[in-house]
């Protein structure tokens, strides 16, 4: 595996000059914040050496450099899931051939359904911690080289990128909540005997991706900031039938305000 990344890694720094050191992971419906990124070179998946394909609608599945608040970044406009049949290695690729990069800030986002119930569909919740429901680790197996064996998980997201986002939204005027993060494998969509499992267990949010990015990302010391938005909502007494189309409409709607914030955000990172 080791040496698949590194083929990966020299075959993109073959096709671009820049060098950034954030990097955006861009999740279901949100691939539209591209459109804030001032693109230099854009690769399609398909093009990479070892790279999956993200087979999900809503996802373009391709590889962006670009500058975003006059910063270099880059940002995967799609990832891939466990539920598409990829094992975890495949599904965190990509997060270890940022590593291999020069990534040193990694920011997440998703399209979630809502569990707490001061939650509102629209709502743009920072994820301060997560909950682990997938059935595979994404460190399972031999460790690689470039994090611990045994990996401390107390601090996932970066507190000091927690606190700059607030800021950041104060200043805006922007509405944010916060919560913890909770991943199922998926594709299904939860039952509300499921949503009010997960919120008793201490889930605020609900997704199927995220988690195993951000496992890996702290393994190689890459730190991280993430974005649920909430798309539905999984509260007792509100919950509808959802769709995917809906899930892709909602998560529009909000994209520029939490393009306002991550835009803002790279600008101020050392």
């Amino acid at each position: 595996m080791f040496s698949k990344i590194k083929e990966t890694a020299e075959w993109i720094k073959a096709h671009t000059a820049l060098r950034p050191t954030t990097a955006i992971v861009l999740g279901t419906g949100l691939g539209h914040l591209a459109n804030e990124i001032e693109i230099v070179d854009a690769m399609p998946y398909s093009d990479i050496p070892n790279f999956p394909v993200s087979t999900v609608e809503g996802h373009s599945g391709q590889l962006l450099f670009g500058r975003l608040g006059g910063k270099d970044v880059m940002a995967m406009q799609g990832r891939f899931h466990y539920y598409e049949g990829y094992d975890m290695k495949q599904v965190t690729f990509p997060i270890r051939v940022m590593h291999e990069l020069g990534i040193k800030n990694l920011f997440v986002s998703n399209a979630s359904g809502g569990m707490n119930p001061t939650f509102r569909i629209g709502d743009l919740m920072l994820i301060t911690d997560h909950i682990n429901f997938m059935p595979e680790h994404p460190l399972h197996g031999p460790n690689l080289p470039v994090g611990p064996r045994f990996l401390d998980m107390h601090e996932a997201y970066d507190h000091e990128f927690l606190a700059m986002a607030r800021s950041i939204a104060q200043e805006k005027g922007i509405r944010t909540v916060e919560g913890v993060y909770l991943a199922t494998q998926g594709p299904t969509y939860e039952t509300p005997a499921e949503y009010k499992m997960y919120h008793i267990l201490g889930g605020d949010a609900v997704g199927m991706s995220t988690v195993p990015e951000v496992i890996v990302a702290r393994h190689c010391g890459i730190r991280v900031f993430g974005v649920s938005i909430i798309t539905d909502l999984g509260v007792e007494g509100q919950i509808v039938e959802v769709s995917h189309e809906e899930v892709q409409r909602a998560a529009d709607a909000v994209q520029p305000l939490m393009a306002d914030i991550f835009r803002e955000m790279v600008k101020r990172i050392s």
